[in-house]
């Protein structure tokens, strides 16, 4: 690492006050990277009310622009109409790296191609995992193909993760990094004592998609709490698939022992259960059913998840909480995601900068007809561009100061980003 400080714009249409994993990730990595001395700054769209610029922990600069979600929490498309604000929001803080997350973000993909055309360096993080046959797949992969055909660095948060994308868009592997997701181990805290095992709670907290594996979750349970009458679930997130999940509970009779809470601000979950969908820091062990291969089978089916469970249940006795939480505090760190993402800025400083010539061929390559639409969308956006440049010049445009982070200003009695204030 060469030691240059970043001044990096965080894109997505996923951030707080959503609730979510993506809206975690792009929040808690903000803030390490403060902490190691970069200017981090945060672009979404308007959550209800909440328009305009605002400062969350630390400092963290949120620009909420004046869009509403139009779907699933999305903006909607418009490809050229987000330029002129994107092109201020980088001109204004002096912003030397775009990194955008999450495939079905739009604003991400939007503002990937805007600071692409402007010569701005850009590194994309793909949050999940998506198929390749259902109709929204298909469409979505394209789209992904087109945006990671002139990146400079990508992330993936798994090694499954980064094949997946490596397959769906064709970017070389050699530009996608893989740097796992982590746990904030200070909210995570295990019980003083050993837990008992007269009563087994199973927590599930995840979107309730498809892609998270609502539908496994569906045919898992009734199995489960067969073989298992002290067993019982607590289910915390939201979705389409909750449907699904509340006819499994009336079919089998699992009122009793299926609850199923919504929509639950993380500040407000009961973090009692024994397994965790996320990790197993305050609880005793994991059952995941792709990133964690090791534990249970890479592509599984509903009896391989029941077996994986049955295994977790069966070691329990053994189980030390406190042990447990040590170990996933060393291997889940944010300030560790931090700096290998760090890495990733560095890496995309490196690469050459190319204009919209050398840039062309890249995106004929995503398809036939779709390579030459891609093609056009670049030419009709470079020329937005510089019709911009010539209307507002970006020397006409105020760069704003930087503010120095509060966590400088503070005693630093602890190291550890997990344990900073986290109130938004």
């Amino acid at each position: 690492m060469d030691g240059t400080k970043h001044r990096i714009l965080m894109v997505s249409d996923f951030f707080f006050p959503n609730f979510g994993g993506v809206e975690s990730h792009i929040y808690y990595l903000s803030q390490c990277l403060l902490k190691l001395g970069h200017k981090v700054v945060v672009m979404t769209h308007a959550y209800g009310n909440r328009s305009g610029v605002r400062y969350v922990t630390n400092g963290l600069k949120v620009y909420y622009v004046p869009w509403r979600p139009f779907l699933m929490q999305n903006t909607l498309p418009t490809l050229f109409l987000t330029l002129p604000i994107v092109r201020t929001i980088i001109i204004r803080e002096k912003i030397s790296v775009v990194h955008g997350h999450q495939a079905f973000s739009t604003l991400c993909h939007e503002a990937l191609m805007h600071a692409r055309t402007m010569g701005y360096k850009v590194v994309f993080t793909d949050h999940s995992l998506y198929g390749f046959a259902d109709a929204g797949s298909i469409h979505m992969n394209k789209v992904l193909q087109f945006t990671l055909a002139d990146i400079d660095q990508a992330i993936c948060v798994s090694h499954t993760s980064k094949e997946n994308t490596v397959l769906r868009s064709g970017i070389s592997p050699e530009k996608v990094f893989m740097v796992p997701n982590a746990v904030d181990t200070a909210m995570f805290t295990p019980s003083p004592k050993r837990l008992s095992c007269d009563e087994i709670v199973i927590v599930v907290i995840s979107r309730l998609v498809y892609r998270k594996g609502a539908d496994l979750l569906v045919e898992v349970i009734p199995d489960v709490c067969r073989l298992f009458p002290k067993v019982r679930f607590i289910i915390g997130g939201d979705g389409p698939k909750r449907v699904r999940l509340e006819e499994m509970r009336e079919k089998f009779s699992l009122q009793d022992r299926v609850e199923m809470l919504g929509a639950v601000p993380h500040a407000q979950f009961p973090y009692r259960g024994i397994l965790h969908s996320h990790s197993g820091s305050s609880k005793l062990w994991t059952v995941d059913s792709k990133h964690q291969s090791w534990r249970c089978p890479r592509e599984p089916a509903p009896e391989d998840m029941v077996r994986a469970v049955k295994k977790a249940i069966d070691m329990l006795p053994g189980i030390d909480p406190q042990v447990m939480h040590l170990r996933m505090k060393k291997l889940y760190s944010w300030d560790d995601v931090a700096k290998r993402t760090e890495i990733v800025y560095d890496r995309a400083m490196q690469s050459s900068t190319t204009n919209l010539l050398d840039r062309l061929p890249r995106y004929l390559t995503c398809g036939s007809w779709a390579g030459k639409l891609f093609c056009i969308v670049m030419i009709i956006n470079y020329l937005l561009w510089r019709l911009l440049e010539f209307l507002q010049p970006a020397e006409g445009i105020e760069e704003v100061p930087d503010i120095r982070p509060l966590h400088s200003q503070l005693d630093s009695r602890d190291d550890s980003c997990e344990a900073q204030e986290k109130q938004i």
